[in-house]
Protein backbone atom coordinates (compact mmCIF):
# COMPACT_ATOMS: atom_id res chain seq x y z
CA UNK A 1 0.00 0.00 0.00
CA UNK A 2 1.45 3.37 -0.53
CA UNK A 3 1.90 5.59 1.95
CA UNK A 4 0.06 9.39 2.16
CA UNK A 5 2.42 12.04 2.92
CA UNK A 6 1.24 15.59 3.61
CA UNK A 7 3.42 17.64 2.83
CA UNK A 8 3.72 21.47 3.49
CA UNK A 9 6.13 24.90 4.11
CA UNK A 10 5.27 26.00 7.69
CA UNK A 11 6.55 29.66 9.50
CA UNK A 12 8.25 28.98 12.74
CA UNK A 13 5.08 29.96 14.71
CA UNK A 14 3.43 26.78 12.37
CA UNK A 15 1.47 29.15 9.70
CA UNK A 16 1.05 28.32 6.00
CA UNK A 17 0.13 31.93 4.73
CA UNK A 18 1.03 35.64 6.25
CA UNK A 19 -1.57 37.55 7.60
CA UNK A 20 -2.49 38.66 3.93
CA UNK A 21 -2.90 35.26 3.33
CA UNK A 22 -0.27 35.55 0.94
CA UNK A 23 2.53 32.37 0.35
CA UNK A 24 5.58 34.89 -1.27
CA UNK A 25 7.06 34.64 2.05
CA UNK A 26 8.86 31.28 1.78
CA UNK A 27 10.25 31.61 -1.79
CA UNK A 28 12.70 28.59 -1.81
CA UNK A 29 16.37 28.67 -3.37
CA UNK A 30 17.88 26.34 -5.13
CA UNK A 31 18.80 23.51 -3.02
CA UNK A 32 15.29 24.05 -0.94
CA UNK A 33 13.59 23.75 -4.28
CA UNK A 34 15.24 20.99 -5.78
CA UNK A 35 14.67 19.08 -2.38
CA UNK A 36 10.71 20.27 -2.88
CA UNK A 37 11.13 19.14 -6.18
CA UNK A 38 12.27 15.71 -5.93
CA UNK A 39 9.33 14.59 -2.45
CA UNK A 40 7.03 15.52 -5.78
CA UNK A 41 8.61 13.38 -8.07
CA UNK A 42 8.27 10.88 -5.57
CA UNK A 43 4.69 10.92 -5.46
CA UNK A 44 2.47 9.77 -8.62
CA UNK A 45 -0.88 11.24 -6.89
CA UNK A 46 -1.47 14.83 -5.13
CA UNK A 47 -4.48 15.58 -3.20
CA UNK A 48 -5.70 19.37 -3.32
CA UNK A 49 -8.26 21.55 -2.04
CA UNK A 50 -9.35 24.61 -4.49
CA UNK A 51 -6.99 26.62 -3.39
CA UNK A 52 -3.80 24.92 -3.36
CA UNK A 53 -4.76 23.33 -6.60
CA UNK A 54 -5.18 26.91 -8.07
CA UNK A 55 -2.06 28.33 -6.44
CA UNK A 56 -0.11 25.29 -7.83
CA UNK A 57 -1.75 24.91 -11.36
CA UNK A 58 0.52 27.57 -13.46
CA UNK A 59 3.39 24.89 -13.28
CA UNK A 60 0.86 23.56 -15.90
CA UNK A 61 -1.42 26.45 -17.66
CA UNK A 62 2.23 28.72 -18.03
CA UNK A 63 4.74 27.57 -19.99
CA UNK A 64 7.14 30.62 -18.75
CA UNK A 65 7.63 29.46 -15.32
CA UNK A 66 9.43 26.09 -16.42
CA UNK A 67 11.47 28.31 -18.99
CA UNK A 68 12.94 30.40 -16.42
CA UNK A 69 15.47 27.67 -15.33
CA UNK A 70 16.20 23.90 -15.60
CA UNK A 71 14.87 23.49 -11.50
CA UNK A 72 12.13 25.23 -12.71
CA UNK A 73 11.77 22.82 -15.67
CA UNK A 74 12.05 20.09 -13.71
CA UNK A 75 9.12 20.97 -11.03
CA UNK A 76 6.93 21.64 -13.73
CA UNK A 77 8.08 18.38 -15.22
CA UNK A 78 7.20 16.76 -11.64
CA UNK A 79 3.90 18.51 -11.21
CA UNK A 80 2.29 17.66 -14.48
CA UNK A 81 3.44 13.89 -14.63
CA UNK A 82 1.45 13.41 -11.47
CA UNK A 83 -2.31 12.46 -10.85
CA UNK A 84 -4.03 15.14 -8.98
CA UNK A 85 -7.34 15.47 -7.53
CA UNK A 86 -9.09 18.19 -6.19
CA UNK A 87 -11.46 18.53 -3.48
CA UNK A 88 -13.81 21.52 -4.16
CA UNK A 89 -17.74 22.35 -3.73
CA UNK A 90 -16.99 25.55 -6.14
CA UNK A 91 -14.42 24.85 -8.95
CA UNK A 92 -16.08 24.74 -12.04
CA UNK A 93 -13.74 22.43 -13.65
CA UNK A 94 -10.15 21.45 -13.42
CA UNK A 95 -7.57 23.52 -15.61
CA UNK A 96 -5.01 21.04 -15.88
CA UNK A 97 -4.40 17.68 -17.43
CA UNK A 98 -4.02 14.07 -15.35
CA UNK A 99 -6.91 16.15 -12.82
CA UNK A 100 -9.85 14.60 -11.45
CA UNK A 101 -12.52 16.58 -9.39
CA UNK A 102 -14.51 15.69 -6.19
CA UNK A 103 -17.32 17.41 -4.77
CA UNK A 104 -16.17 16.66 -0.87
CA UNK A 105 -13.24 14.73 0.96
CA UNK A 106 -14.54 10.86 1.15
CA UNK A 107 -12.05 9.13 3.82
CA UNK A 108 -13.12 5.63 2.18
CA UNK A 109 -12.29 6.86 -1.24
CA UNK A 110 -8.72 7.99 -0.47
CA UNK A 111 -8.07 4.34 1.52
CA UNK A 112 -9.13 2.83 -1.98
CA UNK A 113 -6.78 4.90 -3.69
CA UNK A 114 -3.74 4.79 -1.13
CA UNK A 115 -4.65 0.38 -1.39
CA UNK A 116 -4.62 1.06 -5.48
CA UNK A 117 -1.53 3.39 -5.82
CA UNK A 118 1.96 2.09 -6.69
CA UNK A 119 3.42 5.11 -5.91
CA UNK A 120 3.11 7.37 -2.73
CA UNK A 121 0.44 10.31 -2.21
CA UNK A 122 1.03 13.56 -1.21
CA UNK A 123 -1.82 16.07 0.70
CA UNK A 124 -1.51 19.89 -0.39
CA UNK A 125 -3.10 22.02 1.74
CA UNK A 126 -3.95 22.63 5.79
CA UNK A 127 -7.69 22.04 5.45
CA UNK A 128 -7.46 19.34 3.23
CA UNK A 129 -4.34 17.39 5.69
CA UNK A 130 -6.49 18.59 8.47
CA UNK A 131 -9.09 16.55 7.48
CA UNK A 132 -6.85 13.56 6.14
CA UNK A 133 -5.37 13.23 9.71
CA UNK A 134 -8.60 13.34 11.21
CA UNK A 135 -9.41 10.41 9.30
CA UNK A 136 -5.97 8.47 10.23
CA UNK A 137 -5.50 8.52 6.41
CA UNK A 138 -2.12 10.50 6.81
CA UNK A 139 1.03 8.01 7.04
CA UNK A 140 4.09 10.78 7.14
CA UNK A 141 4.72 14.29 7.42
CA UNK A 142 7.08 16.35 5.54
CA UNK A 143 7.47 19.58 7.19
CA UNK A 144 9.89 22.33 5.69
CA UNK A 145 9.88 24.97 8.58
CA UNK A 146 10.81 28.43 7.41
CA UNK A 147 13.39 30.27 10.03
CA UNK A 148 10.46 33.04 10.78
CA UNK A 149 7.58 34.25 12.82
CA UNK A 150 4.64 35.00 10.62
CA UNK A 151 1.85 35.82 13.37
CA UNK A 152 -0.56 34.62 9.98
CA UNK A 153 -3.15 32.36 9.88
CA UNK A 154 -3.77 29.02 8.31
CA UNK A 155 -2.15 26.65 10.91
CA UNK A 156 0.03 23.87 9.20
CA UNK A 157 -1.52 21.53 12.27
CA UNK A 158 -4.74 21.21 13.38
CA UNK A 159 -5.05 21.93 16.43
CA UNK A 160 -7.93 19.21 17.29
CA UNK A 161 -6.21 16.19 16.44
CA UNK A 162 -3.74 14.29 18.15
CA UNK A 163 -0.84 12.40 16.47
CA UNK A 164 2.34 10.66 17.91
CA UNK A 165 4.92 11.21 15.56
CA UNK A 166 8.34 9.56 14.96
CA UNK A 167 11.21 11.80 13.63
CA UNK A 168 12.74 9.67 10.61
CA UNK A 169 14.64 12.42 9.01
CA UNK A 170 15.82 15.90 9.10
CA UNK A 171 17.73 18.18 6.87
CA UNK A 172 19.11 21.31 7.27
CA UNK A 173 19.31 23.76 4.36
CA UNK A 174 22.05 26.65 3.79
CA UNK A 175 19.46 29.60 4.36
CA UNK A 176 17.97 28.37 7.74
CA UNK A 177 14.94 26.05 6.42
CA UNK A 178 14.68 22.77 8.05
CA UNK A 179 13.24 19.80 6.71
CA UNK A 180 11.57 17.55 8.70
CA UNK A 181 9.72 14.41 8.18
CA UNK A 182 8.05 12.30 10.29
CA UNK A 183 5.90 8.71 10.57
CA UNK A 184 2.57 8.52 12.61
CA UNK A 185 2.64 6.18 14.92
Amino acid sequence: MAKLVYASNMSLDGCTEDARGAFDWAPPDDDVFAYITGLMRSAGTYLYGRRMYETLAVWETDPGLAARSPLMAEYASAWQAADKVVYSSTLAEPSTTKTRLERHFDPGAVRELKAAATRDLLVGGPHLAAQALAAGLVDELALFVWPMVLGGRNPALPTDVRADLKLIDEHRFGNGVVHLRYRLQ
